[in-house]
């Protein structure tokens, strides 16, 4: 599944439409201030990063677009070398027009002609009717990929077994400590690949001081960090590790000189709680309350 186009710091993953998604970005939740999310996207891009992963919730999709334009312009590299991708905030997810309204919104605000992937940030609000206007514009070529956030693997078998095209990417919680075997299962099912959001463990699980992670990153000469999205990586789960220092950017882009054994593989996915530590409760009414009122905009 996996494709190497012979880039030294780079691996690709083919989605179902067949186009190439590079396995590992840059996250940039929780970066609003926009100088800020400009230079570090910027930065990312002329480490060799291609893929970065924004959403209209995270308020700094024009950043974003800005950094795009700086590193095209700085000679770095092409608009066609980048892989954008973005996300329709649930407060758009209620009708086709409004869903269809949130597209452009993002990619007005973006600057950007067209997102290499777009996806349902939750499975909330009326997602089906999200999903047509999202077909529409993948068929317009406004948006290259399609895909889906956070659909646990019920309601990604429901809405896989009912729509036209069936989603390419979904994005959402895995790392050592929620492996999520069945979400993965499921999505090989249907041909989706997996996205990792949190694949560091978003802080919650004290990685960095467990003596055998640290004795594996001991061998290969590497940080935990390091082994911890390798781990993912080769389970053919995109990674987008979210940082602002250029150091730990740097770092890890660096995964791809070295390979996890098949007992080491067992051994991180030993951790696995088997739930969620996350902040985001998808299953709590309160949750989804506050999601599907939040308001990124009137």
């Amino acid at each position: 599944m996996r494709n190497n186009k012979g880039d030294k710091i780079m691996e690709y993953i083919i989605l179902n439409n067949q186009i190439e998604m590079p396995i590992l970005g840059l996250g940039v939740f929780q970066v609003p201030d926009k100088k800020e999310c400009q230079e570090t996207v910027f930065q990312a891009i002329k480490a060799g990063y291609r893929l970065i992963d924004t959403a209209a919730s995270y308020m700094n999709e024009d950043a974003v677009g800005n950094a795009v334009k700086q590193a095209i312009e700085a000679g770095i590299c092409t608009r066609e070398e980048l892989f954008i991708t973005s996300k329709l905030w649930v407060q758009d997810m209620r009708t086709y027009e409004t869903a269809k309204q949130g597209i452009e919104n993002s990619l007005k605000k973006s600057g950007l002609e067209y997102f290499d992937l777009y996806l349902l940030h939750q499975a909330m609000g009326d997602y089906f009717a999200a999903w047509r206007a999202m077909e529409d514009a993948y068929h317009k070529g406004k948006l290259r990929a399609i895909g889906v956030s956070n659909f646990y693997p019920n309601i990604l078998t429901n809405f896989c077994e009912i729509v036209e095209i069936k989603p390419m990417v979904n994005q959402i919680e895995l790392h050592p400590y929620f492996t999520q075997e069945q979400a993965i299962e499921t999505m090989k099912y249907y041909d989706v690949v997996p996205e990792a959001w949190a694949p560091l463990g978003g802080g919650r699980y004290n990685p960095f001081e467990d003596e055998m992670l640290k004795g594996i990153a001991e061998k290969y000469h590497k940080t935990v960090g390091q082994v911890l999205l390798r781990w993912n990586i080769q389970r053919d789960v995109v990674v987008i590790p979210k940082s602002t220092h250029i150091e730990r950017i740097i770092e890890n882009i660096n995964v791809f000189d070295f390979e996890l054994n098949n007992d080491e593989m067992k051994k991180i996915s030993s951790l696995d709680m088997g739930y969620s530590g996350s902040r985001a409760k998808h299953f709590e009414p309160d949750f989804v309350r506050m999601v599907v009122h939040r308001k990124i905009h009137e």
